[in-house]
Formats: C-alpha cells, sequence, structure tokens
C-alpha cells in the first residue's frame, strides 16, 4: 500500500531522525517528495509512505503520539471545479499526472492520489482556482 501523508512537526523536533525512525520501527519505504524546513519554527514534508497499510497506520499514530501533526494528501488540496471551464491548461503544468482530461467528454479530471503537491497547477491555472494547503 502507498499513502501520501503531509506530516507537520514543532520547531524542536526538526533534528530529529523521524524517517529513519520510520524505516526502522515499522519497516517502511519513505520518500520525501517536498520538504519545508528551517531552523526555529514548524516544518512540514511531504512523505510517501510504503508498507502493508496495517504498518503504516502503526507509524500514523506514532508520529502523532510524538507530537507531529498528520494529514493525507488528498485533505491538502482544493481546486474549484464548479467554475472550471475545462481549458487543459493545468494539465500541461502537471508532471505527476494528476490533472487530466480525455475523450469522449473532454472534462478535467483530478486524481490526488497522483498529486505531489508541486504547485504547478497554481500558476497554470488562468482562472485560479487550485489551493493547495501545504504553504510556505
Amino acid at each position: 500500500m502507498v499513502k501520501r501523508v503531509i506530516i507537520t512537526f514543532p520547531a524542536d523536533s526538526a533534528g530529529r531522525s523521524l524517517t529513519y525512525e520510520l524505516i526502522k520501527k515499522f519497516d517502511i519505504k519513505v520518500s520525501i517528495l517536498k520538504a519545508d524546513i528551517d531552523a526555529g519554527r514548524r516544518g512540514k514534508l511531504l512523505l510517501e509512505l510504503d508498507a502493508e497499510s496495517g504498518k503504516i497506520e502503526e507509524a500514523i499514530k506514532y508520529m502523532e503520539q510524538s507530537d507531529v501533526e498528520v494529514s493525507p494528501v488528498e485533505r491538502k488540496i482544493r481546486y474549484d471545479h464548479s467554475r472550471c471551464v475545462d481549458c487543459g491548461a493545468c494539465t500541461s503544468a502537471c508532471l505527476s499526472g494528476a490533472l487530466t482530461i480525455t475523450a469522449p467528454d473532454w472534462k478535467l479530471n483530478f486524481d490526488p492520489e497522483k498529486c505531489i503537491v508541486c504547485k504547478l497547477c497554481l500558476t497554470a491555472c488562468p482562472l485560479k482556482l487550485f489551493t493547495i494547503e501545504f504553504a510556505e
């Protein structure tokens, strides 16, 4: 099972080897897709966790007990579908393939499982319909 999560941790935990702990304690393959960590302030990581479902859930509980906030990625990505004109501008900027337009309906499709929160859709959309809560 593969699950993408955003973890937010307090400033005093910035030096902690959390990804190493997840690998050693829970046998999880961890990929860091995006990081925003500065000394003296909260940090955020976009992680892709790959392991058995039960191990991922155990790891999430462990992180939450360690004062780390864990949020599924799909709760962090928003776009206003009701105002979308299906122009496709965002699809050319989406390197992960999370945004697509296909025949026969030519409607914009969004797959949050593929999204890596790169923010390219923010600037590509002429109507500014995308908001990503993993902000700097």
